[in-house]
């Protein structure tokens, strides 16, 4: 497939890497010299310098051969124009990042559909609604939702004193949870796998699994029985984020606070909301901070626009007693090296919601989604059994699946099943799987006849 990225930015170059290790004919568009010289040195990607939006520079990137435009500038505007003079050109797919929560309103989502965006992607609210979903199940380093919410995808470190340390798979002391959940993969140091029937679980091991909202909850309880809700949520930042974290939480009964420094921000945050109490302060104030009376029942969230106040802010939290630490991190490379050093509790970057939501764009007929994991080296992929499907009328045990991969959960009529050695299946379901990306393509010519 030939992609036309427009933008090189951190979301950019993350693409970039990604489309080109994946055997994609990758083109990177920007204005600026530096950062194209950097990606063509490391991946083989064809840039050209020059405004995305030009129609001039789309034809010296030979835009009516493309497949898919993918445009993620700083630059809502430039986005949007690169996207419709795509689709003039006759691009298949156009793929546009905003930041402007007005965009994403649905009366213009429609509008710019038929203006020939396919996909209005905000990552600045799915951002929100992963800082949502940690919060909403304490005790999780990571929480995807799929098929609407009827799906959970959960991380979790195994303490010291967890009941899944006790006993191999084979031997699980509540067998009756496997018919419920599904372990997907660990992450043990830097080395990853995934679990089998003699697999037991060791300190310090990153564990995955899937399953239903209800059955992750009480498998939870069981599992981390020491994290209790949050009776306290402490937002640092009311910007985007920010602020759409807060009204999400406005939903639940739990006692949300925002605290934002900029007096027109804040007071604009105070209008919006209806049950948030917005303080006017510094997060980086030890007695601003003191002031809100934080415990171990609170949690706390930095959504600023600056990765290393997020990081002091939440620092400066976690001495003052806090559950837990849970900061918005823009520069990707920063995630992975917070989360294996335990320096916060968890560090979400917001350019993997952007690469999820486009990687729906580039998988096969089969595909329905992908979803990436901040720490695990695969992938999360729904795939639909075609009517042909050599898949069909097997159960999971009789499919021999390659290593690094397994079958997760299944979807079918709109109820979710564990994907357990005796579920059979048919065509039309949608499978959940896990795989490692080099696996993908044969996984997707494995299921059709």
């Amino acid at each position: 497939m030939r992609i036309i990225i427009i933008g090189c930015g951190n979301t950019g170059r993350q693409l970039a890497a990604k489309l080109c290790g994946e055997k994609h004919d990758v083109v990177v568009v920007d204005n600026q010299s530096e950062p194209l010289a950097e990606l063509e040195s490391q991946y083989d990607v064809l840039t050209i310098q020059g405004q995305g939006s030009s129609p001039l520079v789309q034809e010296h990137a030979e835009i009516k051969k493309a497949d898919l435009l993918i445009a993620v500038t700083s630059h809502d505007e430039v986005n949007v124009l690169a996207g419709i003079l795509a689709h003039s050109a006759g691009v298949l797919h156009t793929v546009v990042r905003v930041a402007n929560s007005d965009y994403i309103h649905s009366s213009h989502i429609e509008v710019l559909k038929n203006m020939g965006i396919d996909l209005l992607v905000s990552q600045k609210a799915e951002c929100a609604r992963e800082l949502f979903n940690i919060l909403s199940l304490p005790g999780t380093q990571e929480v995807i939702d799929m098929h609407h919410g009827k799906i959970l995808a959960v991380g979790i470190k195994v303490h010291i004193d967890s009941p899944l340390l006790l006993t191999p798979l084979n031997n699980f002391s509540k067998p009756e949870l496997l018919k419920m959940i599904r372990f997907i993969a660990v992450m043990r140091g830097e080395n990853f796998f995934i679990p089998s029937g003699e697999t037991q679980f060791m300190i310090g091991d990153d564990l995955y699994f899937l399953g239903k909202p209800y059955d992750i909850r009480i498998f939870l309880d069981w599992a981390q029985p020491e994290h209790m809700k949050f009776d306290k949520v402490v937002i640092a930042g009311g910007g985007d984020i920010g602020l759409q974290l807060a009204q999400r939480l406005e939903s639940t009964p739990t006692e949300t606070i925002l605290v934002e420094m900029d007096p027109a921000c804040a007071q604009y945050c105070s209008t919006v909301l209806n049950k948030t109490l917005v303080i006017k302060g510094d997060a980086l104030d030890q007695e601003a901070l003191e002031d809100i009376n934080m415990n171990e029942n609170t949690a706390f969230v930095a959504t600023t626009g600056d990765d290393e106040n997020n990081i002091i802010s939440c620092l400066l939290a976690e001495k003052l007693g806090v559950a837990f630490t849970l900061a918005q991190i823009a520069k990707a490379e920063y995630a992975p090296i917070i989360n294996s050093s335990s320096l916060l509790d968890r560090a979400v970057s917001p350019h993997s919601a952007m690469i999820n939501a486009i990687l729906r764009f580039i998988r096969g007929r089969n595909v329905d989604s992908a979803t990436l994991l901040h720490n695990v080296p695969g992938e999360l992929l729904e795939m639909v059994l075609p009517d042909d499907s050599k898949w069909g009328g097997k159960t999971i045990e009789e499919i021999s699946m390659p290593a690094g991969s397994i079958i997760a959960t299944v979807l079918r009529e709109n109820k979710v099943y564990a994907a357990t050695g005796d579920f059979c299946l048919k065509q039309g379901d949608h499978v959940v799987l896990f795989s490692k990306p080099e696996l993908i393509s044969k996984l997707e010519s494995m299921i059709r006849k």
